[in-house]
Formats: C-alpha cells, sequence, structure tokens
C-alpha cells in the first residue's frame, strides 16, 4: 500500500498546487478524465471560443442598421469546432505528459482513475484501463475534483438522447433546431452560439424569467431581448421526453396547460452537482452541505483532519477564477501549517458571454432588501453616453447599488457590449474599500468611452449629503 505526503485528487485548478517548493514531498495526482479539469476541457476557454466565433457572426444583422451592408455567406462548423479543440486538446495532453513524465515531477506519481474514500485518508483507486483497484494512504488531501452537469428527472429522458456542455461542442454538423433545457447561464450561452449559427433555438424555463439569479433589472432585460431571438417558454415544466423521427420532442406543462417543443438535438443545461458522492467523502469523515458540497472552514479544511478541499466541489459559485484563488490559498495553508491563510470570498465577480454580455459582483437589489441596512441604486444607459450613442445601443445599462451614508458600493451589475470588462473597476472599488464618490470624481474618465456608463451611474446615487 503505497503513503504520501499529498493526494491531489482532479487535475483542474488542483494541477495548479504543485512546483518546485513540493519538490521533497511525495505525490500522487488522481485524473479520472481528461487533465485539465472544467474550464479548459469543457468550459470556460472552449465555450468563449464559440462565443468569439458567434459573435463575429452576429455582425452582419447588427451592422444594416448603421448603414453598413454585410453578409454572412456561411459558417464552417467543422472548421469552427476543430480550431478550438485543436488548440485545447493538445494542451490537456501535454498538462498530462508533464505530470507523467518530466524530471521535474519525478516524486509524483499518477493514477488515471477514478478514487473513492474506504478510510480516513485512506483512498480506493479504481484504474481506467480496468487494471485492479489500488489503496492508498496520505498524511495530506487535497479534493478539486469539480463537478458534472445536472440530468433531470424527466420520464423518457435516458431514452431519446440528449447533450449536455460536456458534449454538444463536438456535434458532427449543425443541426437545425435545437431546444434547451434550462434558463441560466449555460443555456443563455449555447442559446447565442447556436442561434448565431443560424440554429432556431427554443429555450424551455421552469421559472418566469432567464437568468433569474441576476439582479431583477438586468434578468428582466435579458428575458425581454432573448425572447426577441429566441422561443422562450417561460414557467414551464417538461414533464417527458421522447424521439419525433430523427428528433426529440418535449412534452411540457404551462400556464395555458399542456404544450410541446421539438428540435432535432436535446440540450439539456440545467445547473450543475459537485462530485464529492462520486469519491464517498462521508467515508473519509468529510461533511457535505445540503447542496452536495464539500464543506470547508475559511482556510478550505473539511471537517477530516489533513483534507482541503478547492473549486466546484466544495464552491457554491463554481467559478474558475474562485478555484485559482483558492488553489493558491490552499498551496500556501499546505506549504505554511502554522500561519494559515484565509481565502477571500467577499466580492466574488461573474460573467455571462451571451449576447448581450452580462457582469455581476456583490448585492442584487433582491439582496438588499432582504437586508436591514440601508442602500439605494442608480443606473445609467449606454446611449447615455458618447459611444453607446454612436453604437446606438438602447438596451444595454448599469447598475450600481451602495450605501448612502458612506457611498461604499454594495454591487455591480451591467447588460451590454464588454460588460465583464466594465465592470473590473466596480470589483476594484469594492475590494479596496474606494467609494463612490471617490471613485467618480477622483480620476479622468476617458471620453468618449463605454467606461462612462459606470462614471454616470456612480454620479446618479442618491448619496447622503457630505458636511
Amino acid at each position: 500500500m503505497a503513503h504520501y505526503d499529498l493526494v491531489i485528487i482532479g487535475t483542474g485548478s488542483g494541477n495548479s498546487l504543485l512546483d518546485s517548493r513540493f519538490a521533497g514531498w511525495r505525490v500522487a495526482v488522481v485524473e479520472r478524465g481528461v487533465f485539465g479539469g472544467t474550464c479548459l476541457n469543457v468550459g470556460c476557454i472552449p465555450t468563449k471560443m464559440f462565443v468569439h466565433a458567434a459573435d463575429l457572426a452576429s455582425v452582419p444583422a447588427a451592422a444594416a442598421r448603421l448603414g453598413v451592408d454585410e453578409t454572412l455567406d456561411g459558417v464552417r462548423w467543422p472548421a469552427i469546432r476543430d480550431r478550438i479543440f485543436g488548440r485545447i486538446d493538445p494542451i490537456a495532453d501535454s498538462g498530462r505528459k508533464y505530470r507523467m513524465a518530466h524530471p521535474d515531477n519525478a516524486n509524483v506519481d499518477v493514477y488515471l482513475g477514478a478514487a473513492r474514500f474506504v478510510g480516513e485518508r485512506r483512498l480506493e483507486i479504481t484504474p481506467n484501463d480496468g487494471s485492479p483497484a489500488e489503496t492508498v494512504t496520505a498524511d495530506r488531501i487535497v479534493l478539486a475534483a469539480g463537478g458534472r452537469a445536472v440530468v433531470p428527472e424527466i420520464e423518457g429522458i435516458h431514452d431519446v438522447g440528449f447533450h449536455t456542455s460536456d458534449t454538444v461542442m463536438r456535434l458532427d454538423e449543425l443541426p437545425r433546431r435545437l431546444v434547451i433545457l434550462g434558463s441560466g447561464f449555460v443555456a443563455a450561452e449555447f442559446a447565442h452560439v447556436f442561434s448565431a449559427f443560424g440554429v432556431e433555438v427554443t429555450v424551455v424555463a421552469r421559472s418566469g424569467a432567464l437568468l433569474r439569479g441576476e439582479d431583477r433589472d438586468i434578468s428582466l432585460r435579458f428575458t425581454q431581448l432573448a425572447q426577441q431571438c429566441w422561443d422562450v417558454r417561460l414557467d414551464r415544466k417538461a414533464v417527458l421526453a421522447e424521439r419525433a423521427g430523427d428528433g426529440v420532442r418535449l412534452h411540457l406543462e404551462g400556464p395555458d396547460g399542456a404544450e410541446t417543443v421539438e428540435g432535432d438535438l436535446l440540450l439539456v443545461a440545467v445547473g450543475r452537482t459537485p462530485n464529492a458522492d462520486l469519491l464517498a467523502v462521508e467515508e473519509g469523515g468529510i461533511a457535505v452541505a445540503p447542496t452536495g458540497h464539500v464543506m470547508v472552514d475559511e482556510f478550505q479544511r473539511t471537517s477530516a483532519d489533513g483534507v482541503w478541499a478547492l473549486g466546484d466541489i466544495s464552491s457554491p459559485w463554481e467559478l474558475k477564477h474562485v478555484a485559482n484563488h483558492e488553489a493558491r490559498i490552499v498551496q500556501h495553508n499546505l506549504l505554511n501549517p502554522g500561519r494559515l491563510r484565509a481565502a477571500d470570498h467577499r466580492f466574488v465577480p461573474h460573467a455571462v458571454f451571451t449576447a448581450p454580455q452580462i457582469a455581476s459582483v456583490g448585492l442584487t437589489e433582491q439582496d438588499a432588501e432582504r437586508g436591514d441596512a440601508r442602500w439605494v441604486a442608480a443606473t445609467e444607459a449606454y446611449s447615455g453616453v458618447a459611444y453607446g450613442w454612436a453604437m446606438e445601443d438602447t438596451t444595454g445599462f448599469a447598475k450600481i447599488l451602495a450605501d448612502p451614508a458612506t457611498g461604499q458600493i454594495l454591487g455591480g451589475h451591467i447588460i451590454g457590449p464588454q460588460a465583464p470588462t466594465l465592470l473590473q473597476p466596480i470589483i476594484q472599488a469594492m475590494s479596496f474599500g474606494l467609494d463612490a464618490r471617490s471613485m467618480a470624481r477622483g480620476q479622468y474618465w476617458i471620453h468618449p468611452g463605454l467606461p462612462e456608463v459606470v462614471e454616470n451611474a456612480l454620479l446618479n446615487l442618491p448619496l447622503d449629503p457630505v458636511d
């Protein structure tokens, strides 16, 4: 039975833990799938590469109203797909080869297989190649095994054939019609991608709005815009999936009773779930939240001595930038057990790369209403600043929430072109304690530039008078 100083399960952000400071440790890395984790292989990176191509495909339709006549001659799906994965797959492969064969990793054993706890810091690893399982023990274990797509309990869904975000990007050809089950960021991004490539998209949502976790004004605006582009079915419950010729048919229950939608393909995009259950973490004395996430303290420690967790398996945010931050925290704490650092989850931003783009940080208006503290909010439309006016953008806006007494920024939400880029100064101000008054008046804002939409939103805040 092999014993290690450290075992890392998962090669997404967990793979970044090891550097020269671990050269004297005996380390094992366990990966049941492809090296690189969700972000590299089926998440952030490939999806944004598809989104960029979709944005380019959308240009002719938007240009006509500005007097620029362009045409989209066609979309070469295989070329788009192969360019993307022709770049990504070698990165995943080289990451595996580096860990397994490079002299820098002489102290590292790589197990290609599935790990599960069979005791305190004791793992059973079942190799992917079908060879006999092995049991290993360790002084320290880091759980970085991520999550997976959720498949809802719908009668017949496993019989009709469906895709998730893990598989839909590697299609052989574009469908003519695509049904997307879900209303969150994965659904919104793929609806944009496929519709921009000429696919008829139907989005089926259980709730009364798309992206309902966003600030209500953002969610409302996006839902209105989506309804102009896609067949959006709100407040629908899918009760049955069945084959319809070469395609699929979903039976729905909605406000007006029973109805059906049909498509050549079905994309299930209702969310993701942590992989804690696949690791049988309870057998290792590791507590799990009702959401299925491994529970951690501020130092990323689990309830089991010597076991740490990071990323989607433990983080409710399930974002790559959060996983990277937590990996840095875990790395420091492994190397410096006498002076632990706490993770900083105060101001976690996120973005949705759909059309239009969306970015958010901090409190939504719904959050603020549930709290006891005073707050105010203000918005500024893209059309209210010179560059937005030049673009003739009539739908984008920035919204900022703040404490009226101190001017402390409590939240920021943007929908429109380059929303994630425009949000970054708000994240910076919140992180370093810059108040709204100082942020608005204490620096130059380039004119005419889109960041003026943030400047004006700050100036529009009805803050208490300053003595």
